[in-house]
């Protein structure tokens, strides 16, 4: 299933300009959160091992290969085109796997050789309840040396309904004013990915991977609910260190 180049570089960009609509910030969240990472590995005598959850087309750690191209990064994803995108786009920036995220034998796959200092991601854990949320968080303490830092860009909505809808305005108003031209959206990326000949085959395995009842609904918990969740699940220090409207970079010290 192997693609090409120029393939994939076209669809990573592509996928780039896409995001933008959704992410408030975007470039400046992936910014801090390879701030805190740089912050929390400062010193270290070992090279830093980072693994980014949900790495879909690497965005994430190809940035954090630049910042620290010191740093082992594994990307871990379920999806088999976005991997495929990364494994070609961005080979230098990550070891990545294809894994689901919280089943059974997921940090088995990564072939971890020591602790984590840091676990990354950005808009890939909102789907997951609580109960699996508190489960993955246990997950990541074991995986984290102590002081390691778990570190999470995404949508929190407000606990109270009135200014979650204003923070959610906030941030959909700001995301307009910077990116007007951005004419493609989620569903048009997709729908684009199927007339592509070159990716028919990895378009099918994602299909095919697809619970049939389709993709799990969004669970969207507050940032208070994962702090407590974190807590829960042996984390000393959480809270918010970047934010905009509801968009947040949400850090856990282990």
């Amino acid at each position: 299933m192997g693609l090409s180049l120029a393939t994939a570089e076209r669809w990573v960009h592509r996928w780039e300009l896409q995001q933008q609509r959704y992410a408030v910030d975007r470039e400046e969240r992936f910014t801090v959160i390879a701030d805190v990472v740089e912050r929390s590995v400062a010193g270290r005598p070992a090279r830093p091992l980072v693994v980014d959850l949900g790495c879909g087309p690497g965005s994430l750690a190809a940035r954090l290969a630049r910042r620290l191209p010191y740093a082992d990064i594994v990307g871990v994803d379920m999806d088999p085109l976005l991997l495929e995108l990364a494994r070609t786009h961005h080979a230098d920036a990550a070891r990545y796997v294809d894994a689901v995220i919280g089943e059974e034998g997921w940090t088995r796959a990564l072939c971890l050789d020591r602790p984590l200092d840091a676990a990354v991601s950005t808009t890939a854990l909102h789907y997951l309840g609580p109960d699996a949320l508190y489960r993955l968080y246990r997950q990541l303490a074991a995986l984290l040396r102590p002081g390691g830092v778990l570190v999470n860009g995404d949508h929190f909505p407000h606990d109270d309904t009135a200014l979650a809808a204003l923070a959610g305005c906030v941030g959909r108003r700001h995301a307009e004013r910077r990116h007007a031209l951005a004419h493609e959206d989620w569903d048009s990326w997709w729908t684009a990915v199927a007339k592509d000949p070159e990716l028919t085959d990895l378009l099918a395995e994602r299909r095919r991977r697809q619970p049939a009842g389709g993709a799990g609904c969004a669970a969207h918990l507050s940032a208070s609910a994962h702090e407590r969740l974190l807590r829960r699940a042996g984390f000393g220090h959480v809270g918010t260190v970047w934010q905009y409207g509801d968009s947040q970079v949400l850090v856990a010290i282990r």
